[in-house]
């Protein structure tokens, strides 16, 4: 799955290109002296190309500017020869990058003046002055009325005048960076120190340590002098954006400037002045000082339709049967990019006008827009007060949750819902679970002490001591679980130790979570207190995540071994459980393998009495995918209790990539107390539970609001009768998973807009079903999905836009389903783990278009299937398969 890295700088580089012209004083230089009565004329082409970074057959798609310069002194300061004014003059002509067949050239038939039209055409070759101070630009003056893309192209003209003679760093505000010098004979080269540069519009991007682009990037400029005299400037900035966890997904958008001294001429005098600013009102009153730094150029999309037409055009897309197709996702991406530029007004429209079926879908592209017209539009639209409005509320928060880049506003939106009246306790549930997820992704951005941030902090970590109702305990719980606060440490290690099985389960998967380093002596002594039970008496469930907590932090070598010696020990199942843990990490060489094989050198801890225990319970890992980019793992644990029937399912799928991992997805099913169905024992420290079953679900990091299959025995019994097989939905909808959006200023004066984003459609359920007259039971967990990734890089200047966008498609279904047959001891267990079929597509598009509507498109793609397969679990489990479907009912 998708998604962006915090270790891999994104920068926006700027090429830089500067000229040298004879010194005429007998004193050093700080930069380039222009001599009095001379015109120097100059060739200047820059140009832009757009393409995968591996390039292709076809070619990039841009275009070419090209110009004859005129450059004269206009004035200087009588007692600082490096204070000048200098005029430049241009004309301008436009052509493709490269020779191309007349149908596949925008170009063809176009004059510069037809593309440009005649005011920018005149405004381009109208002078403009430059005032150049030690080789650094002062000013620019031109006329504030043109248009920002005409002022933004004289800036990338004049910059080229701005040079350091000598070796050394320097500061350059036109282009917010330091840059480096270096001259050696005959020759300066200058290149930009990329983490100081600083872009006008900042943009966004996921915070998340697998999901973000790479952003490789370099700008260079050579200059070749010839006694002193400048003959050649040569420059090139690049930058690719790619996918961390799909490198082929990539865009790559290179700029090149060059330019040319073609020779000198006597030219005009300069004029007589106290300062520049009188030199220059004196040639024309109109001009002004426009600022040296790149303008923010507003792109209007002409002839594009609006949200609602759309709307209208996507909504069977993001109807419920078309979830599990690729489409969905797409067209959810396409509308976000909409929802982004409209009104609120605009966007209350299209939720007014959605079907019943399709609005769940609707709330989670206004909500994954992540703009104050969207978010106000939403808080409109849902009555919160309303118990019947769960499932449009819930998308709501869930999309929330998965924000990528939220703000302070989404968390104050959920703390005033929080306080107001709400008519679903469900829902209090989830505002406060999903204001945790909030909390921790502020901290991420360094947003941790933000007023709001700091209130609800202290809200939820002062939560489960407030109340003694046993849901709110365990909702401030699963919040601090999805806010991962270091604060919290101190309170899961408490409630660790509760006499409460759900409380010590939350905290105990909580610690889990955080980063080994947090784990201090006092925590580790706790969590195997708990697991030793040197307390109280446990439930094998919690004791089974306390044993998780102790292998996956850095266990130390007594540490190891008290496990090792506790296994014969242990309820029955628990044993095998243990056991089967412990051969897994061997086998899987996790963090905890070398200590543990150290441990197993002691034949006391390692006997054959110990590691031939038998039983149903079982834990194992396995590799899902494996690339280059991206390694993706699954782990499923089966615990049982010693009746035979579940006590914990929990299946597990991370992603790894660039050395940072992604907890996308978690399913957890518990039972408990249903021992009495089939006339058993319960386990020791089970004897008085309450009949129970549900499923919690973490997702990409956040932990959702646990689902309740039954509660209490005269539900269990009702439940039982109704049971039609059919699995309970916990999550379903459209996610936004990666979001990457930048403005990228090239030193041209031309920007490449960069929209990159991941969206995923996916429906988790998951259900659990009991047969008493075969005295069978199954649990079972089904996962669909459709993923695209898209990215857009463009280059428009309003009058012609040149773009490539490269994509990437896949559907896909994973089921879990665990068979039990109880009527036999040993009980038979069978675990399926199946992967379908699935097509992969991947998608490169380049166009070219003139503002007439003239355009032409190129498109290049491929499709292929990954086949499907049963993924791999123990031998053991694939006999016990054998033996289920032969007597299957």
């Amino acid at each position: 799955l998708i998604l962006l890295n915090p270790d891999t700088q994104s920068r926006s580089l700027c090429g830089l290109i500067t000229s040298c012209v004879s010194c005429v004083s007998s004193g050093a230089a700080a930069g380039p002296r222009l001599n009095n009565n001379q015109l120097y004329k100059f060739s200047y082409t820059t140009e832009v190309l757009l393409d995968k970074p591996s390039g292709s057959k076809e070619g990039s798609a841009g275009y070419r500017i090209s110009s004859d310069v005129h450059a004269n002194l206009v004035w200087r300061d009588p007692s600082n020869k490096d204070d000048q004014l200098i005029q430049l003059v241009s004309n301008v002509r436009i052509e493709p990058v490269s020779d191309r067949p007349e149908k596949k050239n925008v170009l063809h038939g176009a004059t510069t003046e037809s593309i440009l039209g005649k005011n920018n055409l005149d405004a381009l070759t109208k002078p403009f002055f430059l005032h150049l101070k030690s080789g650094k630009t002062k000013a620019i003056y031109s006329y504030w009325a043109e248009p920002a893309t005409i002022k933004n192209l004289k800036r990338g003209l004049a910059s080229l005048l701005q040079l350091q003679l000598n070796t050394g760093k320097v500061i350059e505000h036109m282009n917010r960076c330091t840059v480096e010098y270096k001259a050696v004979k005959g020759q300066v080269t200058r290149t930009k120190i990329l983490e100081t540069c600083q872009t006008a519009e900042p943009g966004f991007t996921t915070h998340s340590k697998v999901n973000p682009k790479t952003h490789e990037c370099f700008s260079v400029t050579v200059f070749t002098l010839d006694d002193g005299f400048i003959r050649s400037a040569v420059a090139e900035e690049s930058h690719s954006v790619a996918v961390n966890t799909r490198s082929s997904t990539a865009a790559k958008v290179v700029s090149r400037q060059t330019l040319t001294l073609l020779g000198k001429e006597s030219g005009p005098a300069e004029a007589a002045g106290k300062d520049v600013s009188a030199v220059v009102k004196s040639i024309d009153a109109k001009l002004a000082a426009v600022g040296i730094a790149a303008e923010k150029v507003k792109s209007e999309c002409k002839g594009c339709p609006s949200l609602f037409e759309h709307w209208q055009a996507e909504q069977k897309q993001l109807e419920p049967t078309s979830l599990s197709k690729a489409t969905a996702p797409r067209s959810f991406l396409a509308l976000i990019q909409s929802i982004r530029k409209a009104s609120k007004d605009e966007i209350l429209k299209v939720l007014k006008s959605a079907s019943k079926t399709s609005l769940p879908q609707v709330v989670d592209a206004v909500t994954s827009s992540q703009t104050p017209a969207s978010l106000d539009a939403m808080l409109q639209f849902l009555n919160f007060t309303d118990a019947k409005g769960l499932v449009l509320q819930e998308r709501f928060l869930y999309a929330c949750g998965f924000a990528s880049h939220p703000s302070e506003r989404v968390l104050q939106a959920l703390l005033d819902i929080y306080k107001g009246k709400i008519g679903s306790t469900d829902i209090k549930e989830s505002v406060v679970i999903i204001m945790g997820a909030l909390v921790h992704k502020l901290c991420l951005k360094g947003e941790c002490d933000l007023p709001t941030v700091v209130q609800v902090k202290k809200m939820i970590l002062e939560g489960p001591d407030s109340t003694k109702v046993e849901s709110e305990v365990q909702m401030y719980l699963l919040a601090l679980k999805n806010s991962l606060l270091p604060e919290a440490i101190p309170i899961f290690t408490k409630y660790a130790e509760s006499e409460v099985g759900a409380y010590s389960t939350i905290a105990l998967t909580a610690l889990q979570r955080y980063d080994v380093g947090l784990m201090t002596s006092e925590v580790k002594r706790t969590v195997n207190r708990v697991y030793h039970q040197n307390l109280r008496i446990y439930e094998k469930n919690v004791r089974a995540a306390a044993a998780d907590v102790i292998l996956s932090s850095n266990p130390s070598y007594m540490e190891v071994k008290n496990l090792l010696l506790s296994i014969g020990h242990l309820p029955h199942e628990m044993n095998k459980y243990m056991l089967s843990k412990i051969q897994d990490i061997i086998r899987f060489n996790t963090p905890a393998s070398k200590v543990m094989q150290q441990a197993m050198k002691d034949m006391i801890s390692h006997n054959y009495d110990r590691f031939a225990k038998v039983g149903s319970s079982s834990a194992f890992s396995g590799f899902m995918a494996q690339s280059a980019d991206m390694t993706s793992t699954y782990s499923l644990d089966i615990l049982y209790s010693g009746s035979g029937i579940l006590r914990r399912s929990n299946m597990n799928i991370y992603g790894a990539s660039k050395g940072s991992v992604l907890h996308g997805l978690q399913v957890a099913i518990e039972a408990q107390g249903l021992e009495s169905l089939i006339a058993a024992t319960p386990d020791e420290g089970e004897e008085d539970l309450e009949s129970f079953a549900g499923m919690s679900a973490l997702l990409f990091d956040v932990q959702l609001r646990p689902v309740t299959f039954f509660k209490g025995y005269s539900d269990l019994m009702s439940k039982m009768f109704s049971m039609t097989g059919e699995p309970m939905n916990v999550v379903k909808g459209l996610i936004l998973l990666s979001d990457h959006s930048e403005v990228i200023q090239l030193q041209s004066g031309l920007r490449a807009s960069v929209e990159f984003q991941g969206g995923l459609a996916i429906d988790i359920s998951g259900g659990m079903e009991i047969s008493l007259w075969y005295r069978e039971s199954k649990t079972s967990v089904n996962n669909r999905g459709a993923l695209v990734v898209s990215g857009n890089v463009t280059v428009d200047m309003d009058f012609l836009k040149a773009g490539l966008e490269v994509s990437f498609e896949t559907e896909s279904s994973l089921d879990f389903i665990t068979t039990v047959q109880f009527s036999e001891y040993p009980f038979l267990v069978c675990m399926q783990m199946d992967k379908t079929t699935f097509p992969v597509s991947e998608r490169l598009t380049k166009y070219e278009s003139l503002s007439s509507g003239k355009s032409v498109v190129s498109r290049k793609g491929r499709k292929f299937l990954i086949p499907g397969s049963e993924f791999p679990l123990h031998q053991e489990n694939s006999n016990m398969c054998k033996r289920v479907f032969d007597s299957s009912w």
